[in-house]
């Protein structure tokens, strides 16, 4: 990347200079006699009579805690504003040279708090818009309130109704965030500042469902980064903020039990969560908490699947070449904990230790029905065919382990701050069946398919007798990957008046070491039939309940692991398949940054530059054209610097405009930059480990305008351009690779450019007569527009096209609606997001493209108060029973078609505040 970085060097160097010092300070609390609330994000508001460019506003931080530096002396009016509505007013004097201390107690007889400000949907969003409303950059925020209550059962689907955001489904249950369009290895998650690596292999992708919600108490996601934030974020960056004991006083615990019932599998699963912790009070501002959570659940369900991969001849028609049958069985088993100490010693420092611990395993049994036609056939024709029924049987063990030790400092007008991270991430798959495959012993006759978007084999008796079939290979499969990261950051702050105008000059610095590896065996039992007939018939289990058509009988996985036991499993040892997968790649990055603000009338602008260093050290294994295994070891260093402006102009009391550039880049996966290659002198498979990152300029402009409870109405535009962006093709033909038949490979690509336009609206119809009072109305779309060039070499010709970004859709929204009262609480959610270009087919034309078809999700969920502790909840997830859908070329075609059903769930709640 290439910038002009002179004028923001000139914006912080007058940034720095003439630094003037402060008239005053102001500090305090904000507090609940009665413990009932958490004040952290309470508007603390500071005016001057007569003179408005004195105003000042900030939220309250972690306890309540505020801090305003550098207030001209003279007489304020200090206002606390919760939910929307101001709850506590007084005068104060501030001195010159002095700091003042003002502790706000609320909840006492005097002034008491409505419980619906800091309860419910529209506290939530009231806090989340406080905190988007004041932040330097733009950001979107999903709060839980007062009682800890997230809107949705996991951090992705809460994810999922912020505007520019959409999410991927793994089994119907939302896993990874996409933001603005962009991949979810494109983006970056932290929990409580520390990133978080990815259990997956050859991934940076972090599946949020792994994290319980009530170890949270907000999720944010950045869309414009700041020159103090890791560069690592296209799309933008997921915040997740755990609770702490400090926003409550003395002693707090809450309960609940769920029960779901999960209509596809007929099954009914458990969830507990428990969350507690403790305040103590040492006397002259001396507070340590402790707070405590753990969540458990287990959920049995299934799905049923029906797909052709796209394999469709549309040269002559529509013929339908291959078509698999799938019938799912999963148990996944979450567990999480979390463990916050944080202690303030006096108003100026404070220390924590934040911990958190999430266990995810993954039971999946998959049979299957895989069916290649002897010649390819349209609707209402037939054809023999070879049938293979099989087996896949896995147990999948994802751990995350994450702790951050810190500490900040008031020392004068300086801030002085510092931390260390260490976070582990690990996926265990001990012993794998990932494919029993039992052939038949000649092609079944006679068989065809109707419907071509959700395709149902006609087949005769012979399709369905397991006596047709016999055990041919079993592949079994070990697996173990993990992701270490170790960081230590440091950022120092100075406040000072600039001609009368407050501001800040911010630097730090931040180190990074991270380890990715992969370590993989592989045991291949083939032609197990060739001696003496292994018969699918001992080891058929029953007639499957597949919604989709007749399936016929599974496949015991009991069965075939008693079977696996009687054979050689040393001399089954791949020794090549056992090598070429491994990998470890370290990945070190020291970053600097140097950033100012200033306020000036209804102005603040926030430049600055963050440089980012990278080494790579990368090694694997490989198979070349002498069929030798050899290892290979491949180095990668690079740096970038990144500068940034962003400004927050406020039109009016209740109306801003922000704009912003900014620029991100993000390393390639782990998968596309190890060095594992194979090379047979025809058909190669590399990875590429000197790909470059990918850069992306952003540039965001938006006006946002904020209207009595909960209520907003915003609009922004945003453009990326972003260089180097990575995807995969065959180099079959090009200089190097003129003889080979296949090279498949990772590579650069030259710039590809997203925009978008951003719409929000919400508000609480307060205005109208009870009961309808308690409505509330939240819209968000998102519409995007994509282009990038992709090219791969056919018969020694370079071919090209122009593509939109895989996984991004054109359209994403939601639309809720919701109603509370003091004790019922009730909301409709719809989500819904284009169809998208899922998988590129070929370089010719677009017939073999792949897209994900249109989604809409409706959800449902509903709780009542039976006491000011007690609480009953229903949910209804996927209530229209929505599918999966993909297809190839037009929307009658499938793909892939897989349908999961609705889940209900019901459950209670205790809480002691």
């Amino acid at each position: 990347m290439n910038f002009c970085i002179k004028p923001l060097a000139a914006v912080i160097a007058l940034s720095c200079a003439a630094l003037a010092q402060a008239d005053g300070n102001l500090e305090g609390r904000v507090s609940d006699t009665r413990n009932q609330t958490v004040y952290s994000g309470a508007v603390i508001r500071l005016e001057m009579p007569g003179d408005a460019s004195m105003n000042r506003e900030v939220l309250a931080a972690k306890g309540g805690r505020f801090r305003l530096p550098q207030v001209p002396a003279g007489d304020y009016l200090l206002s606390t504003v919760v939910g929307g509505k101001t709850v506590d007013s007084r005068t104060i004097t501030i001195r010159d040279g002095e700091t003042l201390t003002a502790n706000i107690v609320l909840n006492n007889a005097q002034q008491e708090v409505e419980e619906i400000l800091v309860i419910g949907q529209a506290a939530q969003m009231q806090r989340a818009l406080d905190r988007q409303r004041y932040a330097d950059n733009m950001i979107s925020v999903i709060n839980a309130d007062a009682i800890g209550q997230l809107p949705d059962a996991n951090a992705a689907e809460a994810l999922q109704r912020v505007p520019g955001l959409s999410i991927e489904r793994d089994q119907g249950e939302g896993r990874f965030v996409r933001i603005r369009g962009i991949s979810s290895d494109l983006n970056s998650v932290t929990v409580n500042g520390t990133q978080i690596p990815a259990p997956e292999a050859g991934s940076r992708s972090v599946a949020l469902d792994v994290i319980p919600s009530n170890l949270l108490s907000s999720l944010v996601v950045t869309k414009t980064l700041t020159p103090d934030m890791d560069a690592n974020a296209i799309g933008g960056a997921v915040e997740i903020n755990s609770i702490s004991a400090l926003d409550r006083e003395g002693a707090f615990y809450s309960a609940a039990t769920q029960l779901s019932y999960d209509e596809q599998s007929e099954q009914t699963n458990p969830a507990y969560s428990v969350a507690g912790g403790n305040t103590f009070d040492f006397g002259n501002d001396r507070r340590l908490g402790v707070a405590a959570a753990l969540s458990f659940d287990n959920r049995k369900f299934g799905s049923d699947n029906v797909e052709t991969g796209g394999a469709w001849d549309f040269d002559s028609g529509a013929k339908l070449e291959e078509l698999e049958q799938r019938e799912y069985s999963i148990e996944r088993e979450r567990l999480g904990a979390a463990l916050n100490l944080d202690y303030e010693h006096g108003v100026n420092h404070s220390f924590y230790m934040h911990n958190l611990y999430s266990k995810f395993s993954d039971n999946e049994q998959r049979v299957a029905n895989e069916i290649e036609f002897s010649d390819a056939i349209g609707l209402g024709e037939s054809s023999d065919a070879e049938v293979v029924r099989s087996l896949k049987d896995r147990e999948e063990t994802q751990k995350i382990v994450s702790s951050t030790l810190g500490a900040n400092h008031f020392i004068g007008d300086w801030t002085v701050e510092y931390k260390v991270g260490i976070s582990k991430a690990s996926e265990d798959e001990p012993d794998t069946i990932a494919g029993a495959d039992f052939v038949s012993t000649s092609d079944i006759t006679g068989l065809s398919f109707s419907n071509s978007r959700k395709p149902r084999i006609n087949a005769p008796s012979a399709f369905y007798d397991p006596a047709q079939y016999e055990l041919d290979k079993i592949e079994r499969t070990r697996s173990y990957t993990e992701d270490k990261q170790t960081m230590a950051q440091l950022d120092i702050t100075r406040d000072f008046d600039l001609a009368d105008n407050p501001a800040l000059v911010k630097f730090g610095a931040k180190t990074k070491m991270r380890e990715k590896s992969q370590d993989a065996d592989t045991w291949k039992y083939k032609d197990l039939s060739e001696d003496s007939s292994v018969s699918m018939s001992g080891f058929a289990s029953g007639e499957r309940d597949y919604s989709l058509g007749r399936f016929g009988p599974g496949i015991s996985s009991a069965k075939v692991r008693s079977y696996m036991a009687t054979l050689d499993r040393a001399d089954a040892f791949d020794d090549e398949d056992s090598v070429l997968e491994d990998y470890d790649i370290d990945e070190d990055i020291n970053a600097g940054y140097l950033m100012g603000r200033i306020d000036a009338d209804e102005l603040r602008v926030i430049a600055g530059v963050r440089y980012e260093q990278t080494k790579i050290s990368a090694r694997g294994n490989a198979l070349n054209q002498s069929d030798e295994l050899i290892t290979v070891k491949k180095d990668n260093d690079y740096s970038h610097v990144l500068p940034s402006v962003q400004a927050r102009w406020q039109l009016a009391d209740s109306t801003q405009v922000r704009a912003a550039w900014t620029n991100a880049v993000v390393r390639p996966t782990f998968e596309q930059m190890r060095p594992n290659f194979t090379d047979d002198g025809s058909e190669a498979e590399l990875g590429n480990p000197d790909l470059k990152a990918l850069e992306a300029a952003n540039f965001d402009l938006g006006i946002e305008h904020f209207m009595g409870s909960a209520g907003t109405l915003s609009a922004f535009v945003f453009r990326k351009k972003i260089d180097n962006f990575i995807y995969e093709t065959d180099l079959a033909g090009s200089t190097g690779y003129a003889a080979y038949d296949e090279v498949i490979t990772f590579r650069n690509g030259d710039q590809a450019t997203l925009n978008g336009l951003e719409l929000a609206f919400s508000h609480k119809l307060e205005m109208l007569p009870a009961p309808f009072n308690g409505l509330l109305l939240a819209a968000n779309t998102t519409f995007t527009r994509s282009d990038a060039t992709v090219s791969a070499y056919d018969s020694g010709t370079l071919l090209k096209r122009d593509i939109s970004l895989p996984n991004q859709s054109d359209l994403t929204g939601n639309f809720i609606i919701g109603y509370e009262n003091e004790r019922l609480s009730m909301r409709l959610a719809t989500n819904y997001k284009s169809e998208y270009l899922a998988e590129v087919g070929n370089l010719e034309n677009s017939k073999g493209d792949v897209y994900q078809s249109a989604q809409t999700q409706l959800d449902f969920n509903a709780s009542y108060k039976m006491t000011e502790q007690l609480k009953l909840s229903f949910e209804v997830a996927n209530i229209t029973d929505e599918p999966y859908y993909a297809y190839v070329n037009k929307e009658r075609y499938n793909a892939q078609y897989e349908d999961y059903g609705p889940t209900y769930r019901v459950g209670i709640s205790y809480t002691s505040f």
